[in-house]
């Protein structure tokens, strides 16, 4: 009997969920679709970006996993080799590297052909990443404009409306209005959020590529003393 009638209730706690949901949105009049269009549109972007960033993180991991041997070996020629035909962020870096290491032994030269490669990088990792900043100031603003036109509709019917009536009109007026204000900020806040978070996470990916830079260029200053000191020697 007890699982017969949790069967039968939670059905019906979900339609009522869905009907208060419904209801919620069509009370607050047309201003509530353009807030869920653009709540649906920073999902998206959301999204999109998170599973970029992530298979961003995992290539340059597999990458470096894959090229920091060779570096640490002063196998510069092998390095390059690998890295000539990828497209990961730290593999673009990396090579712009070496291939200014091919043509120029100053090392000034090499880490000013990284911070280019850097350079063409960061841009793809923080496209549309501001959109969700902006989204939530739309969605926000788009809530207290449907609540200043709900409460003027409002405020002008209950002027031609009967004295004893008024302030039950009155009450029921301002409550659907704030609704488009309730809804501006609930789209508002997930989406800030979700603008600290990707944000956080291309910090981390740049902070990486960063230093995968300071490693291939304190890689690079070794193997060249190395390769200076045996010179004498070899003489």
């Amino acid at each position: 009997m007890p699982t017969a009638a949790l069967a039968t209730t939670a059905p019906v706690a979900d339609t009522s969920f869905v009907n208060t949901i419904v209801s919620f949105i069509q009370d607050g009049g047309s201003f509530m679709y353009p807030i869920l269009l653009v709540l649906a549109v920073g999902v998206a972007i959301t999204l999109e970006r998170v599973i970029y960033l992530q298979g961003v993180k995992s290539k340059n991991r597999r990458i470096w996993a894959d090229i920091f041997p060779l570096l640490t070996k002063a196998q510069f020629r092998q390095a390059l080799e690998l890295v000539r035909d990828n497209d990961a962020g730290i593999a673009r870096i990396i090579g712009y590297g070496l291939e200014r290491a091919r043509s120029s032994r100053r090392f000034e030269d090499v880490e000013l052909a990284m911070e280019e490669g850097l350079m063409e990088v960061l841009p793809r990792l923080e496209t549309r990443t501001g959109y969700l900043a902006t989204l939530a100031n739309i969605a926000t603003l788009l809530g207290l404009l449907g609540t200043i036109i709900g409460l003027i509709v409002a405020f002008t019917a209950v002027a031609s409306a009967d004295p004893a009536q008024k302030a039950d009109l009155l009450s029921a007026s301002i409550s659907m209005a704030m609704n488009t204000t309730a809804l501006g900020l609930i789209a508002a806040i997930p989406l800030l959020l979700a603008h600290a978070f990707i944000n956080s996470m291309t910090t981390k990916i740049v902070d990486s590529l960063e230093m995968a830079s300071v490693k291939f260029s304190n890689a690079y200053r070794l193997a060249a003393s190395q390769q200076d000191q045996r010179r004498p020697d070899a003489e």
